[in-house]
């Protein structure tokens, strides 16, 4: 076993009742290849890999050499998959335990790719190099973003290939999480009617991510309450930034309100409500417009999973559920407004506001304009080549636009909220494909180019304008892919 790099295991989920995970070790691989190392994220953690070689951490984060202290699993959880449900669990993933940083904060440290579990059904329980890669870009960006997420520490290539459409390079991603607690963990132990185990989970959920609740008198109820208000809040800050998560699935949701599993995401140059870039999405499930009411569905069946806990009656659990599932929809409207007028610079409140906000988005809707350039033009002036600039009814609503700004006391406060809210980066996806494409061939200096580039998404850069631009109209039709 490795020791003495800074990892300080404390492995609560394993003490969890035997049906939450099964205990077993990553599936050793053939000839690990270190890729990426995230360094800051390393430090940050407490971790000092820098005093061993690659070769070693590619090891290591490969799951062939396993860290003193770690206690692996692959966790069990459900989840209703483009609305069907189903038994699920970690296919390809082993968590290796719980880290304890300097601060006392615990971070869960898993090896997604790492070989064949009990969940894996008929899955090679492996993953490929670009979608590993590809979380390790989106998962920084939208660190970056100010928007919470899961973190990746590391990917090593395996030296194995994986069969998908082709045979592609194998890959493993270290992902880092305040907890991969799921909706979808929540549905599982419910699916079992192990009630007994659900109080367990809801006690440990709370103990871990909402202490400031164990003295509450409904705990189930207390936890849904607080778990909505984060979800409500994430999901705002997506839309803020134009981010499509692609596969909102209840598996894909998390109790600690972070971003969790990359797979067909990406962001919307033009602004449409009903753009979708997952190649499975054939309705438009988990479009970016459609994923507010994909929020409140996904809560919907968390709290449905609570059932038991909310009261021994269950015509006054439906009550209780009913109440506590309407609240979502106020909360996500004052949420979503303020981050308009954020966006917009408006401090005061004034009752033109949301009739300018609604007007906007049909005029950029019109126009195909650009969705974070068309706010950042709203800062800075700077929108060549763009059709919007010349629509009148755009002309018309800036004219007006700038007379509302003028009415806040602080019209400097106003451009500095735009700057905090609107960001000049963010991972452009005809940029992370060229990432991707030469990354897999070997050449990852486009990559760590990309990298830069999104640690300072709201700092205007000369140098890496080509990184504003949305992709060209020869490469507007962009689809993504689970990578399973």
């Amino acid at each position: 076993m490795i020791k003495n790099l800074g990892f300080n295991f404390d492995n609560t989920y394993a003490d969890l009742p035997e049906i939450m995970a099964t205990k077993l070790s990553p599936i050793a691989v053939k000839k690990p290849k270190l890729v990426i190392l995230n360094k800051i994220l390393a430090k940050s953690l407490g971790l000092d890999l820098s005093k061993i070689s690659d070769e070693q951490n590619a090891e290591i984060f490969s799951g062939n050499k396993l860290i003193e202290g770690s206690s692996p699993l692959a966790q069990a959880y459900c989840g209703h998959q483009f609305g069907h449900f189903v038994m699920l669990g970690d296919g390809r993933a082993v968590l290796l335990g719980e880290h304890l940083d300097s601060n006392k904060q615990r971070w869960d440290i898993q090896l997604k790719g790492s070989g064949k579990t009990p969940y894996s059904r008929s899955g090679d329980g492996r993953a490929a190099l670009g979608p590993m890669l590809r979380e390790y870009i989106i998962s920084e960006a939208i660190h970056f973003l100010n928007i919470p997420t899961t973190r990746s520490l590391a990917v090593v290539e395996t030296g194995e290939e994986v069969i998908r459409e082709t045979k592609l390079k194998g890959a493993i991603l270290t992902r880092i999480a305040s907890s991969h607690l799921r909706v979808g963990t929540f549905q599982f132990v419910a699916a079992k009617q192990d009630i007994a185990t659900l109080k367990t989970l809801v006690d440990y959920a709370i103990e871990r991510h909402y202490p400031e609740l164990i003295q509450a008198q409904n705990k189930a109820a207390a936890l849904f309450r607080a778990v909505m208000k984060r979800q409500v809040k994430l999901i705002v800050n997506w839309m803020r930034v134009s981010f499509v998560h692609g596969v909102m699935n209840t598996d894909n949701m998390s109790i600690s309100g972070e971003s969790i599993d990359y797979g067909p995401c990406a962001f919307m140059d033009h602004y449409d409500t009903k753009t979708v870039f997952s190649s499975i999405d054939h309705y438009g499930r988990y479009a970016y417009g459609s994923q507010p009411i994909i929020g409140q569905w996904n809560l919907a069946r968390f709290i449905e999973s609570l059932f038991p806990l909310l009261d021994q009656n269950e015509n006054k659990a439906e009550q209780i559920a009913n109440e506590l599932i309407k609240e979502y929809e106020g909360l996500f409207a004052d949420q979503y407004h303020l981050m308009m007028k954020n966006k917009l610079g408006m401090i005061s409140d004034e009752d033109q506001d949301k009739r300018m906000m609604s007007d906007l988005f049909k005029i950029m809707h019109k126009n195909q304009a650009d969705y974070n350039n068309t706010f950042r033009y709203l800062i800075n002036g700077k929108f060549p080549n763009e059709k919007l600039l010349n629509d009148p009814d755009f002309i018309i609503w800036e004219a007006e636009w700038k007379k509302r700004i003028s009415k806040n006391q602080n019209s400097e406060k106003a451009y500095q909220l735009m700057m905090e809210h609107n960001p000049v980066f963010i991972p452009r996806n005809h940029k992370v494909e060229e990432a991707l494409l030469a990354a897999d061939n070997g050449d990852m200096s486009k990559f760590l180019s990309l990298c830069e580039v999104v640690k300072k998404p709201y700092v205007e850069n000369t140098n890496f304008e080509e990184f504003t631009k949305p992709a060209p109209a020869t490469d507007r039709i962009y689809k993504t892919y689970c990578g399973t």
